[in-house]
């Protein structure tokens, strides 16, 4: 698969949607040397995956991890994901035998609609989300997404709902807002959505309760706590897995890559 520049943001959503979505995905760039040293709970675009990046910095290979990161992803098979089973609090009241069994048959599911084209994680919208295998707590995730006309997904922190994704022409406030919020901010701070049809790129930090995404460059969540949408008398979990949404749409996933964030770097 070529490489391709990325896009610019767009500075409103723009509603004429691509019936076909392109092949290509983006490449990544690599981030300076300073991320690691970043002060968490203040990102700054331009330390890292910023503005200045577009411009100054060379080419890596396709899912390559920038410089801090790991791979979620590696761009060959299913390796490190897993079926979904439930959701955390479900799950907490399952015996290990019957967690284990349901295990085997959403892993048989998973199989049978999310696969790896081209270098590409591609779900055709029978199945159910795709979880990581291992837990995590505080952390920066990198992910490239695409949908097609009409699509709808989202990313699961800590196994909780959502980092919203879906079709800037049907919703114009456009993704990244964290949709399940009843008490604080759910919207998006503005839209920054890429036509549908073309790839777009989270940055999505989390530490604590809160969360802060940028989309393209673009802060479009501020440090907003996510709520417990499974117990809404709880805070959100300390740790769980990271899941990409099915919601009966085909999706397309690359270059996913995370930093955990060691407790060292959190604000006291």
């Amino acid at each position: 698969m070529g490489m391709v520049a990325l896009l610019s943001c767009c500075a409103g959503c723009r509603n004429k949607a691509e019936t076909t979505p392109e092949k290509q995905k983006p490449p990544r760039e690599p981030a300076r040397d300073t991320m690691a040293e970043e002060v968490v709970g203040e990102p700054r675009p331009s330390e890292g995956l910023g503005e200045h990046h577009v411009l100054s910095y060379g080419l890596l290979t396709e899912n390559q991890p920038p410089k801090g990161f790991a791979e979620l992803f590696n761009g060959k098979d299913l390796t490190g994901w897993k079926g979904l089973v439930g959701n955390p609090k479900t799950r907490a009241g399952m015996s290990p035998q019957d967690l284990a069994e349901a295990q085997v048959k959403a892993d048989e599911n998973m199989h049978a609609h999310w696969k790896v084209v081209d270098g590409v994680l591609v779900f055709d919208g029978k199945g159910h989300s795709l979880c990581t295998v291992k837990d995590y707590g505080d952390f920066e995730l990198l992910v490239d997404w695409k949908i097609e006309a009409g699509g709808d997904s989202g990313l699961y922190l800590r196994g909780s709902p959502q980092v919203q994704i879906w079709d800037p022409a049907q919703r114009p406030e456009g993704s990244g807002g964290l949709y399940n919020n009843k008490k604080g901010p759910s919207k998006p701070l503005k839209c920054a959505d890429n036509p549908v049809g073309q790839w777009n790129t989270f940055r999505i930090i989390m530490t604590g309760e809160r969360v802060t995404v940028y989309l393209n460059d673009v802060l479009v969540v501020d440090n907003v706590v996510l709520e417990n949408h499974w117990e809404r008398d709880k805070p959100i979990y300390p740790v769980g897995q990271i899941e990409l949404q099915y919601h009966n749409s085909p999706l397309y996933f690359s270059n996913i890559f995370i930093r955990e964030i060691p407790p060292t770097l959190k604000k006291h």
